[in-house]
């Protein structure tokens, strides 16, 4: 249970009024590897305001910002003991990149690029498969893909490369003009 002291919480002291018992769960939260720091934190400005310490003391013996001294106490108020176990409720960021896209843009990168390019850009995997250019370079990486560095032969755009290569080919022939 806290208790407001004033109408704005975040600019008046806050006391947290602890049970016995919420105190030794509060109070049971010291380091550990299974417990993370930012949870010891929360305990520490709990249970310091609970000994009606002010948020500036808090900030001084904790070492945080005075907003987040407020902002804890505040979802303490809400939620309880239990509440400093968990994170706020938001999505933890972007979502990791399905293994069908990852897929798709492996074998993608295998094929033909398209509008007769010689290989395939990152710009113009992502454009093709939606997602972004970092995405495709992080997955190439993995997968060791270097589609700009071809090692087989390269296809000439020109019309009349097939005669061109025939007579090349057919000058440096073994046997034909050498002696």
């Amino acid at each position: 249970m806290t208790l407001w002291l004033g109408d704005t919480p975040m600019a008046q002291r806050v006391c947290a009024i602890l049970s016995a018992v919420e105190r030794e769960k509060v109070a049971g939260s010291s380091p550990t590897r299974s417990r993370q720091r930012k949870q010891v934190e929360r305990a520490h400005i709990v249970l310091d305001s609970a000994d009606w310490h002010s948020a500036q003391q808090v900030v001084q013996s904790i070492g945080i910002s005075r907003p987040t001294v407020w902002r804890w106490q505040q979802w303490f108020a809400q939620r309880g003991v239990d509440g400093l176990l968990r994170d706020k409720n938001r999505k933890p960021g972007k979502p990791p990149i399905a293994a069908a896209i990852k897929a798709q843009t492996v074998a993608l990168t295998c094929t033909e690029p398209p509008h007769e390019a010689t290989h395939w850009t990152g710009r113009a995997m992502a454009k093709a498969i939606g997602i972004s250019l970092g995405s495709v370079q992080r997955i190439w990486q993995g997968h060791k893909l270097q589609p700009h560095r071809l090692s087989t032969f390269n296809r000439s755009r020109d019309p009349g490369f097939a005669d061109k290569l025939t007579d090349i080919v057919g000058l440096h022939k073994p046997g034909r003009g050498q002696t």
